[in-house]
């Protein structure tokens, strides 16, 4: 959905084209919508709960995804708005409140959190990229020791500089997005409504003029895709280097925790890697060909009868929508993601469920999850196992 963006200049509105939407508009995306809120709303809230609650020490990391959990919780209450929109669409007017609420409201908070997401975990991968090549030890120190500053790594390990970091992404986002917004409800929806009632018709709210976008839209989402495949870049190279990094270290390692720390890593990289080229990487790589084929329909002649016929992209409309579904569908991953990647949180949360589960037979008082001795032991053992790794043991998630 381009709600947020213009639908100005685009040929098949002034064409009166008509959007013919299938069973996968009508029923499919409304239904994962609504799954998606009644999985990624417990789930993050549950993981904003064990990191702000149940995890004695906050380290820069839990910074991260905490903001990242809010993030997620924020993008989970947008859900149900879309599967309205996609199931009442079709015959919600434009000019409408409920459709106006989709599209300037709901729409830019759901762009604003996918790529605020986004962020965090490029900013996640690249710091514990930085860390893991810092304190790790292999036949020769990496490259990139000497070209990142020494005050870089030191304010990695702080608490403050994780918040200035996740501060600068929230104000990157909001900066792009809402810009961009509210150009288009002051200039341009307004004047395509009006246009629609002098032709005495009602400009529907699921439409050509809102799904297509027009020629600010397309250079916003060009620039918006150039920024999400430098950042993708960006982390596969980093994770290509900490491959490399690890190969070399396991073979001058000979620390049977050490070995078990870097394969740890390795799995890390590997699932952050897929979750984020299955969820993110699809929607990227489609709607610069979507663009392409919007920029090429050609205008039509006004003396066509085409009133309410079928706008001929009505199916890559469709399809379009269906990945970028895919793309919100990582708000509700990524608890699960804390689940696999951080012993720590896997500890607290599954402690946590453990007590609620049996208070909620006997009655007693609720457990305390601030962590147990021998987790905190295990712990101990893991940070003296490689000189230096003590932040990378403790929780990490690359």
């Amino acid at each position: 959905m381009e709600g947020t963006f213009s639908p100005r200049n685009t040929s098949s509105s002034a064409c009166d084209f008509s959007l013919c939407p299938t069973g996968v508009t009508f029923y499919f995306l409304p239904f994962i919508y609504t799954l998606l809120f009644v999985t990624a709303l417990p789930g993050n809230a549950l993981s904003l709960w064990v990191f702000l609650r149940c995890i004695s020490t906050i380290s820069p990391i839990h910074i991260y995804l905490c903001h990242l959990s809010i993030s997620n919780l924020l993008l989970s209450f947008t859900s149900p708005f879309l599967a309205a929109y996609y199931a009442r669409g079709s015959v919600w007017s434009l000019s409408g409140v409920l459709c106006q609420l989709v599209l300037h409201g709901i729409t830019p908070v759901l762009h604003v959190n996918i790529y605020i997401s986004l962020m965090i975990l490029t900013w996640v991968a690249l710091s514990r990229f930085a860390s893991l090549i810092q304190n790790t030890h292999a036949s020769r120190p990496s490259a990139c020791t000497t070209l990142l500053p020494h005050i870089f790594f030191t304010s990695l390990r702080k608490v403050s500089f994780a918040n200035t970091v996740c501060i600068m992404v929230w104000l990157i986002s909001v900066g792009c997005i809402v810009p961009v917004s509210v150009y288009y409800s002051v200039n341009e929806a307004v004047s395509n409504t009006t246009k629609a009632e002098e032709l005495g018709h009602v400009e529907l709210c699921y439409s050509p003029a809102v799904e297509l976008g027009g020629s600010l839209s397309r250079t916003a989402t060009v620039a918006i895709i150039t920024f999400f495949f430098m950042l993708y870049l960006l982390v596969l190279l980093s994770y290509m280097t900490v491959l490399r990094h690890i190969r070399r270290s396991r073979r001058n390692t000979n620390v049977a925790t050490s070995q078990s720390l870097l394969r740890r890593v390795l799995r890390n990289i590997v699932v952050i890697q897929v979750i984020l080229s299955v969820c993110l990487l699809p929607y990227h790589i489609f709607k610069p060909i979507f663009i392409s084929l919007v920029h090429e329909q050609l205008p039509c002649s006004p003396t066509q009868e085409i009133f309410n016929s079928c706008h001929p992209l009505s199916s890559i409309i469709e399809l379009k929508n269906c990945l970028f579904l895919l793309a919100a569908i990582r708000s509700s991953t990524d608890p699960v993601m804390y689940l696999v990647l951080d012993r720590s949180f896997r500890h607290q949360t599954l402690t946590l469920l453990r007590c609620n589960q049996k208070n909620s037979r006997t009655g007693q008082p609720s457990c305390s999850v601030t962590g147990s001795a021998n987790q905190k032991l295990e712990q101990q053992k893991e940070e003296n196992a490689v000189s230096g790794t003590m932040e990378i043991s403790h929780a990490s998630v690359l």
